[in-house]
Order: structure tokens, then sequence, then C-alpha cells
């Protein structure tokens, strides 16, 4: 069932298994608020269950780039298209936000970026890669990195 993230009324619905549920709530609604403010587009995810292939296209994405397997199950994911770009979400139990974005038409804006939320240890998987800090209104204190994709998916 399809949810429509709401970034001014902060909700932990489908979230509510993580550790660090308030926290991630905050993330996924700063991604809303981002996506809505800079594309006018409305952040919606599903449960990872019924959004498999979104789940699929990112886990690929890390293995065949980084052999990068994430340990955290999969709660929510989304796969949409602003302007010429493709985006690819998945929020993790252990607070963990990846998105994918890949660039249909210039090979030098695709990427994989992780969120960490609040309050979560970077995971063991992803301790080679360094985490800068951002403030944020709805989520506190995120840490994200990334990595440039270099091939074609």
């Amino acid at each position: 069932m399809a949810y429509i993230v709401d970034f001014e009324t902060v909700s932990t619905r489908g979230l509510e298994s993580s550790p660090v549920a308030d926290a991630l709530a905050g993330l996924r609604a700063n991604e809303a608020r981002y996506f809505k403010n800079k594309y006018d587009h409305v952040f919606t995810v599903e449960p990872a269950s019924e959004a498999t292939s979104a789940v699929d296209r990112v886990s690929r994405i890390l293995a065949e780039e980084r052999d990068i397997v994430i340990a955290s199950r999969p709660l929510e994911a989304t796969a949409f298209q602003v302007e010429n770009i493709r985006m690819a979400y998945v929020f993790y139990e252990s607070g963990l936000s990846i998105n994918v974005m890949y660039s249909i038409d210039d090979a030098k804006k695709r990427a994989v970026g992780f969120k960490l939320s609040d309050g979560m240890e970077v995971p063991a998987e992803l301790d080679s890669f360094k985490f800068a800090r951002q403030k944020s209104k709805l989520a506190g204190t995120i840490r994200g990195s990334y990595f440039v994709i270099k091939n074609e998916y």
C-alpha cells in the first residue's frame, strides 16, 4: 500500500520496527520536502515487499559497483523519475537510507548516496566511507556519503 510522505507532520508509519524510527521518519520527510520543493514531486513510498524492483535495483548497483551487501532489512522503497533523473530510495530498519540517482543523458551525474539517521552507528559494510554531517530541522543530524556509478544500468 503506497504512502505519501508528509513532511509537515512527520510520521513513523512503516518504520516502527527501526530502533531509530523517529530519526528515520525525519530523514524520509527531509527527502520528501526536498523533492516537493525542487521538482514539485510528491514523495511516495511502499513497503519493501511491494517495491521489490526498487530494492533489487539498489542492491544490484551496490553489489556490482562496490561489492556491498546491506545487512539490514529494507522497510520501504520507492522509484520514480524527475526531469531526466531516475531515482530509487530504500529505507532500512537500521536507520540507513540509500538512494540511487541515475541521470538518463549524463553519465557524470550518476551516484549512490548513503544517509545515516541520527543515533545509528555506521554499518560495517559502509565503514570504508567518510560521512559528512548535515543539520536538518526534520531529521536532526544526518550523516551522508556517496560514490559515483561507473557502469550502465
